[in-house]
């Protein structure tokens, strides 16, 4: 979606075959939000955000990838940048992700190279803050802490990254500036609302926040256009938060306003959030729940938050199949999900600006190359 005419209610759109005009009676925008690198945007090309399929793919390319690096380094240093992990934020995706590193290299990678042992990776998480966690309360994120340190991970709080290149980063701490030799890196600091918002705030003559977060009336319709509804992290209403929650219930109620129009109704509710709690992953069986002041941490919190994500889920086969997924990934040691493909490969090389063999660049360029 490039352009939306408010007046005309069409929107335009883009698409590999060519462009298009969409009428529309009822419009629902929830284009939700993109990674924020505070004003560093050239930091993405060696520290991808995960917000989309395509970036948890290439995500997995470069973690998986730098094992296979490491297996064919001859140089001791060069070889241990390759095992240097960097998780650039400590919130709950951050501290996810790195939990999901240091449980890979333990258990799913453990006896798969023969010039190093995976276990002895170091995973680092990078936050400015004084703890991960931090909207947990001090309680949950002293347990969230203590939980991946029993992992190997270190925290390095009050240390803030000011720099990023294809070799490692430069972070600022208590004892001043320091560089680490690191070749994967993963941002988690941060959000911004999608651009799609600034578009619309201009079209409709609103307002945005400082995150790019369209202001919206109290049933979440654009100010002045009430068949169009702003709903999820792209909306900004009475300081709501930009989490799964929100963006279930806003985006119920605005189906439900468009019904009632559909209908000749012309009022509506004003949208009420129920705040179901906060919770978030840390490890295998250990999570931490903070549930209308009830805060659980451990087998228990993960647990509720087994229970929590499977009810959410849309269908009983998405929910059969993401339970015996979990059995063999939390259960079990091994991963099947281990594929590095052609374009995965590409992404990185050719993003970085790494030098490859004649001949080869053209072939990573291929867009329906199916090699692997």
């Amino acid at each position: 979606m490039t352009r939306i005419d408010l007046e005309k209610k069409t929107v335009h759109a883009v698409r590999p075959i060519g462009a298009i005009d969409i009428d529309f009676d009822f419009l629902i925008v929830a284009s939700g939000c993109t990674a924020s690198y505070f004003g560093n945007d050239q930091f993405n090309r060696y520290a991808p955000s995960m917000k989309t399929v395509d970036d948890a793919l290439e995500i997995r390319g470069r973690i998986l990838g730098a094992f296979e690096m490491a297996e064919t380094e001859k140089d001791e240093e060069a070889r241990r940048a390759w095992l240097n992990f960097a998780v650039i934020g400590g919130g709950p995706t951050g501290v996810e992700m790195a939990g999901q590193i240091a449980e890979l290299s333990q258990r799913a990678m453990k006896k798969n190279f023969r010039n190093f042992d995976p276990a002895d990776i170091k995973v680092r998480i990078f936050d400015g803050g004084e703890e991960v966690l931090a909207t947990f309360g001090n309680r949950l994120s002293g347990k969230a802490a203590n939980e991946l340190r029993k992992l190997g991970i270190e925290l390095k709080l009050q240390c803030r990254v000011v720099d990023i290149d294809r070799e490692g980063l430069t972070f600022q701490g208590p004892d001043g500036e320091e560089q680490w030799a690191c070749r994967t890196k993963v941002w988690a600091a941060g959000v911004e609302a999608s651009p799609l918002g600034r578009l619309l705030a201009e079209a409709a003559g609103a307002e945005i926040d400082r995150a790019g977060r369209v202001q919206v009336e109290a049933d979440c319709s654009l100010p002045g256009q009430p068949d169009v509804f702003v709903v999820g992290d792209l909306m900004a209403l009475d300081g709501l938060p930009g989490v799964a929650e929100v963006a279930m219930q806003s985006g119920i109620h605005a189906a439900t306003a468009i019904k009632k129009r559909s209908r000749g109704e012309t009022e509506t509710k004003p949208f009420k959030y129920r705040d179901l709690g906060s919770m978030a992953y840390v490890s295998r069986f250990r999570a931490v729940v903070d549930f209308k002041g009830i805060q659980v941490a451990g087998l228990l919190g993960w647990l509720m938050w087994a229970f929590v994500h499977l009810t959410f889920m849309t269908g009983f086969k998405n929910r059969f199949l993401a339970l015996f997924g979990w059995l063999g990934a939390f259960v079990g040691s091994s991963r099947s999900e281990r594929t590095i493909t052609l374009r995965q490969v590409s992404a990185r090389v050719l993003a970085e600006g790494e030098s490859v063999e004649p001949g080869v660049e053209s072939m990573l360029r291929a867009p329906d190359s199916d090699q692997t």
